[in-house]
């Protein structure tokens, strides 16, 4: 086919056309003019849009095309070659720039994908964050409440007000339809309703700690739902129409109080557990979420040592309320025993004063008796009455010794003393006794034991005549022996006290005293029996002796007085026995002897006789004073005899009445000894006229002497007085009066 070079026809140009195009070219142009201004202002404002240049290169672009087509605008009618040539000039820059930015996008997409994909994530993140911070906020308001709820479950520390707090606060809390706590019987096997939260008094519904349920709930310390149908969650009212809400249990350990025995606590050995069981309310689609289950366990945990505390507690409280009622009842029976004890020494203080008083005149009498012309029948009367009423006087000051030792009373007359002269004095006393019986009695001495101690002479010699006393009285034939030596460890003791222990030192020894008899003997199991006061051996052999069963019970309390110990040894009846005692006594340095210990002083003669020495008696019982004035005038004294203080002292101010002595006893109706000497004290302030006073009295205590002689007396006479004793006593007077 032949080519066809024809040329279509030319186009006459419509003018409506034109003139839309050239409005459009012109709006074109316009916005391709505003596009780089907003973009311009949109980098200006985005600090940190990264592809700045990309934007750049852009607008360059926008602008190209805005050009070409504001150039445009002259290409609709005849034009010159110059706009024609700028119009190319345009039209191959926008080439090249929208080539240029359309490869540049080719390799910026991915990023800006990227970028996209970064934006998602992070939108993730910050949705996962805003999740986990209403996870925080719960947990904050969760411990918010746990804190409140431990507050006030620890502002009481009583039992039933702590479980009502922690219903109620865990009804609020977590908005319960129901919650209550079921507690363990003592006996372990059942749990019983204990409290509720809708209901105040729970009726009385156990059971079995061994349903499935239960088991599965005390194996985990883990907040567990379990079936709205169990035992434990029958309780809810019945309002729910269609399905029960989910019920949670959790156990609630009640800690193991060793110490502590509370009465209706379980048995602690079988590690016993409270159950807390939880009801959401009815027909509601709520379910238990994490943080409520951890909250029912914190508060499970707190209420468990809340309520040990206050077990504790209330313990603690009834036995400091037992211990008030039995420190009630121990005042009560103090006081009852003080108001005994002062009554008891109150009616031995009468009765030693009341059988002193009629004693004092038997022996009195008998002892002027005895100096009278009698036959061998009427003396050996006139001695056994004065034996007999010296036995007395030696039982009544044991009773009183006892009653003092036993109310705490009784103090050690500590001094410095011959520690040889006390066991030869006690031998000197019982060899009368032993050669009437035929026993050979023997003292041994150990050969480093100290001629000086320091301690109570008088309870060790009073000690020592007791036994050996015994030892002679309960042996018929064969020997008493006493040994005396130092205490040394190898020695054998009491198996029966193995405690008892020698604390040994420089300042103080352990005196050992032995004293072995061929005596009746006693059997073994009767020996702790005899320290015990009023009981002797039940066996015939010794029934047979008498006695008043108080000799060894005084003796234990004045060793115990003196740190020491006494025992007794013997093989049965009919072989014998062996006293044994140990008593501490203080070390006496050896130049301090001659110091605290007087010579003895040469013996002298004694008067017999006390021709013209003026005495006034002044006693207020007409029998004591009609005995002490027949014991002076037979002494050859001139006695005068009143009832009175008052009248005593009318008396001296007679004229001619020197008086050389004054015996007075101490219990005066109107003036006692104390005054008395104080009286006489002003009344002769020269030495040399006073009168010598002499109290008279029946407590033979030592402090009572001590306390006298300190107030002015120059001598105490006890009573019963004998005729021997009273002549002592002047002599010791008229010598004291002579070396003043």
């Amino acid at each position: 086919m032949d080519s066809c070079n024809c040329v279509e026809p030319q186009w006459t140009p419509d003018d409506l056309l034109m003139k839309y195009q050239y409005i459009s070219d012109f709006f074109i142009a316009l916005a391709y003019f505003s596009i780089p201004l907003e973009l311009v202002y949109f980098v200006k404002k985005s600090a940190v849009f990264p592809y700045r240049w990309v934007l750049v290169q852009f607008g360059a672009f926008i602008v190209l095309c805005g050009a070409t087509h504001l150039i445009n605008l002259w290409t609709f009618t005849t034009h010159s070659r110059t706009v024609a040539l700028v119009m190319t000039i345009s039209k191959v820059l926008t080439a090249v720039v929208s080539c240029a930015t359309a490869l540049m996008l080719v390799h910026i997409i991915p990023d800006l994908l990227s970028v996209k994909t970064r934006e998602l994530f992070l939108k993730n993140k910050a949705a996962e964050l805003d999740r986990e911070m209403g996870l925080i906020r719960t947990q904050e308001e969760t411990g918010r409440h746990v804190r409140m709820l431990t507050q006030e479950i620890r502002s009481t520390l009583d039992r039933h007000t702590i479980l009502n707090t922690t219903l109620v606060e865990m009804g609020k809390t977590l908005a319960l339809e129901e919650c209550a706590l079921w507690m363990p019987t003592q006996n372990g096997l059942e749990l019983l309703l204990s409290h509720t939260l809708r209901q105040h008094s729970p009726v009385q519904i156990t059971v079995p700690i061994h349903h499935p349920t239960i088991k599965q709930v005390f194996s985990s310390h883990r907040a567990m739902v379990i079936s709205p149908n169990s035992p434990v969650a029958m309780i809810r009212p019945c309002t729910g129409k269609y399905m029960a809400g989910d019920v949670v249990a959790i156990r609630v350990p009640l800690l193991h109080l060793s110490n502590f025995h509370i009465h209706d606590w379980p048995d602690p050995s079988k590690r016993p557990y409270a159950l807390m069981v939880l009801m959401l309310p009815s027909d509601s689609a709520r379910r238990w979420h994490l943080h409520e289950l951890e909250l029912v366990e914190v508060v499970a945990e707190q209420v468990a040592v809340a309520l040990s505390h206050a077990a504790i507690l209330e313990e603690s409280i009834r036995a400091r309320d037992l211990l008030m009622d039995q420190n009630v009842a121990l005042d009560m029976a103090r006081r009852e025993a003080e108001t005994a004890i002062r009554a008891r020494n109150d009616f031995l203080t009468v009765m030693n004063h009341e059988m002193r008083t009629p004693m004092h005149a038997i022996i009195a009498f008998s002892s002027i008796l005895q100096e009278t012309d009698l036959t061998p029948e009427q003396r050996s009367m006139a001695e056994t009455v004065v034996k007999s009423c010296n036995l007395l006087a030696t039982l009544i000051n044991d009773v009183l010794d006892l009653s003092r030792l036993e109310d705490g009373s009784l103090e050690l007359d500590i001094r410095t003393f011959n520690l040889h002269s006390v066991f030869r004095e006690v031998l000197n006393l019982v060899k009368p006794i032993a050669s009437v019986k035929k026993l050979c009695i023997c003292l041994r001495l150990a050969p480093d034991l100290p001629e000086f101690a320091i301690g109570d002479d008088k309870r060790l010699m009073q000690t020592t005549l007791n036994i050996v006393g015994n030892a002679i009285k309960f042996t018929k034939e064969g020997s008493v022996t006493v040994m005396v030596c130092l205490e040394r460890q190898e020695y054998l003791r009491d198996p029966r006290f193995p405690d008892f222990r020698l604390t040994h030192g420089d300042q103080h020894f352990y005196l050992r005293v032995q004293v072995w008899d061929t005596g009746v003997g006693v059997h073994a199991q009767e020996i702790p029996k005899l320290f015990n006061k009023f009981v002797q051996s039940n066996s015939a052999a010794t029934r047979n002796y008498g006695g008043t069963g108080l000799g060894l019970a005084i003796c234990k309390r004045f060793v115990s007085l003196m740190d020491g110990h006494i025992w007794i040894d013997s093989e049965g009846v009919g072989k014998g026995s062996t006293v044994t005692f140990v008593v501490k006594l203080q070390q006496l340095h050896p130049n301090e002897t001659k110091q605290q210990i007087s010579p003895p002083m040469p013996p002298k003669q004694l008067q017999t006789e006390f021709t013209g020495l003026k005495v006034l008696v002044i006693d207020g019982n007409v029998v004591n004073r009609m005995v002490t004035k027949g014991l002076l005038v037979h002494l050859g004294c001139d006695v005068t005899a009143v009832v009175s203080c008052r009248e005593a002292f009318q008396v001296m101010q007679q004229a001619g009445t020197n008086f050389k002595v004054l015996l007075v006893d101490v219990c005066m109706p109107d003036m006692d000894g104390y005054e008395l000497a104080i009286c006489v004290k002003e009344k002769f302030s020269i030495q040399a006229e006073r009168p010598l006073l002499v109290v008279l009295t029946a407590n033979p205590d030592r402090s009572t002497r001590d306390r006298y002689l300190s107030i002015g007396m120059d001598g105490v006479l006890l009573k019963p007085i004998s005729l021997e004793n009273m002549r002592n006593m002047l002599n010791e007077l008229l010598d004291q009066a002579f070396h003043m």
